[in-house]
């Protein structure tokens, strides 16, 4: 059974929340904020929490992305992602959890990123 986790899109001012992994794969590189679903706990509600525990954001999910399923989106588990387009509800913006550092991004200036987060980012602006 391959995992399930949950990626927040939280963007204001076309700009969009990015982390900076703190852990493999792809320690380093930036990322949607997000995580693995716990047992028990909706995607919505892991949604929320993994934004809030990576970024110091208080979120609201509004639509659903996307499911992003394909086999080698992550080289170590090959997780299921299940992507949110979220607004913000307070909070600062700082990393924390797995994340070393949260800044904002302009979407037209894009690091690169890790997983198939680029691919997700592009399937909500379309």
């Amino acid at each position: 059974m391959r995992p399930t986790t949950v990626d927040a899109l939280i963007i204001e001012n076309e700009k969009i929340v990015l982390i900076k992994r703190g852990t493999e794969p792809f320690r380093g590189k930036w990322a949607l904020p997000g995580g693995f679903v716990d047992s028990g706990e909706t995607a919505e509600g892991a949604c929320v929490r993994e934004a809030k525990e990576e970024t110091g954001l208080e979120v609201k999910v509004e639509k659903l992305v996307g499911v992003f399923s394909e086999p080698g989106r992550d080289p170590e588990r090959g997780t299921i992602a299940v992507a949110y387009f979220c607004s913000m509800g307070g909070g600062e913006l700082k990393g924390g959890d797995d994340a070393q550092k949260a800044e904002w991004f302009p979407l037209e200036e894009l690091p690169e990123l890790a997983f198939d987060h680029k691919k997700i980012i592009e399937k909500l602006e379309k």
